[in-house]
């Protein structure tokens, strides 16, 4: 269930199936990397959206799905989103789901407005969800899936350790996965992913460790 997923950094992984490769975010990727047959980016921050690395892992074929802003800016095969949305790609069910801060100190990270998103996808026979950046959303919680992708960058930009593993409550996967962590000043330190799986106990957690070396320590 997690052993096709790679993480690179921040919020960027892959999947990679017999006959399909997919990334979630762009920042980190390398051209050594498979070719993408699909693309899924959250939002328009540099830590997730980063044009030059999409170029590494894109092809004439590789659908992109992303936010109508970050859309605008690409070119090839682009579907845009907002939250709400459902599609197949590269015969991939996806939905959108919203992602933005609702906490008071946060407000002007992630609005709600910029209709950013996270991702719901069937890939194997399993359910994935990516939350993107995002505060715990009571919209969210009606979300049933094998695997969440919760970032825990300690408070700054999105969930604090404590509200993900809260989160993780709610939602109730066979696993949980920490992210956003550990790369930025201030946005976490790579103990927060063995502090997250306390805290979500009894949800069972599994902490990657990413390609790139963590930068915040």
């Amino acid at each position: 269930m997690l052993e096709a997923f790679t993480w690179y950094k921040q919020s960027t992984f892959q999947w990679k199936g017999e006959k399909l490769v997919v990334y979630i975010d762009s920042w980190g990727l390398t051209d050594d990397l498979p070719k993408a047959d699909l693309l899924l980016i959250t939002h328009a921050h540099g830590d997730h959206f980063v044009k030059e690395d999409i170029a590494r892992v894109k092809t004439d074929k590789t659908v992109i799905l992303a936010p109508h802003d970050v859309a605008r800016e690409l070119s090839g095969n682009v579907k845009p989103v907002k939250p709400g949305d459902r599609i197949e790609a590269a015969g991939v069910k996806i939905e959108a789901v919203p992602a933005y801060n609702i906490d008071p100190a946060r407000l002007e990270a992630h609005p709600k407005a910029n209709n950013w998103v996270g991702y719901v996808l069937q890939l194997g026979g399993n359910t994935y969800y990516h939350a993107g950046d995002t505060d715990h959303l009571p919209e969210l919680d009606r979300i049933r899936t094998d695997v969440a992708f919760l970032p825990i960058g300690d408070g700054g930009y999105v969930m604090t350790v404590d509200e993900a593993a809260g989160m993780a409550k709610v939602l109730k996967p066979k696993f949980a996965v920490p992210m956003h962590y550990g790369f930025f000043p201030g946005v976490g330190v790579p103990a927060d992913g063995e502090r997250f799986k306390k805290a979500a106990a009894p949800i069972e957690v599994k902490v990657f460790k990413p390609v790139h070396p963590f930068a915040n320590r």
